[in-house]
């Protein structure tokens, strides 16, 4: 009973914080205790970054998330990557797939996690060149980022509590319209 109630507690802080609706993990938390204890412990995979810059482990969030089509999700990695100190001009970039206007560490994450999404051929090519640049760990990085990070909309998803569209915003600056609308 404390378990719920110290969950819900930071269920709702975690709400308010980053303006995010929980709805779908406290539905997780009423029917399925467990279950929501062992997803919980997802959120402290999804903050690893050992080895890559954080503009990098971002991208790669960020394209995860874009991939799942959750406008919500990805507002939230917008959200965290700015606390966590990342450029807006980068951030921006991954949005609306500018590669030119990324830099190097932030254009290589992004080339990397896309073509991982996309199964692409250049996946070979893109790995290499993390490891090259960061080393076995830092590929770990970004593999986690974008993997880890797109369980949430996908379990969000089937639940069924992902059937809007948002725009994303970078502070009062809408940038991209994410998400499948209601059928």
């Amino acid at each position: 009973m404390l378990r719920k109630f110290l969950a819900r507690r930071a269920l709702k802080a975690f709400a308010a914080r980053y303006d995010y609706d929980v709805s779908y993990m406290e539905h997780m938390l009423r029917v399925s205790p467990a279950a929501f204890s062992k997803f919980a412990g997802l959120a402290r995979l999804a903050r690893h970054r050992e080895a890559a810059p954080k503009e990098a482990v971002y991208a790669a969030k960020l394209v995860g998330a874009l991939a799942e089509d959750c406008g919500p999700c990805v507002q939230l990695a917008v959200r965290m990557a700015q606390e966590a100190g990342v450029a807006e001009a980068q951030i921006e970039a991954v949005l609306t797939r500018e590669r030119d206007s990324m830099t190097p560490d932030t254009r290589l994450a992004f080339r990397f996690a896309e073509a991982i999404v996309g199964r692409r051929r250049e996946a070979t090519a893109a790995r290499e060149e993390v490891r090259r640049r960061w080393g076995e760990a830092g590929l770990v990085d970004l593999v986690l980022a974008l993997q880890v990070g797109r369980i949430f909309p996908l379990v969000k998803a089937g639940l069924g509590f992902a059937e809007t569209c948002q725009r994303v915003s970078l502070g009062d600056r809408r940038i991209i319209e994410v998400g499948r609308a209601a059928a």
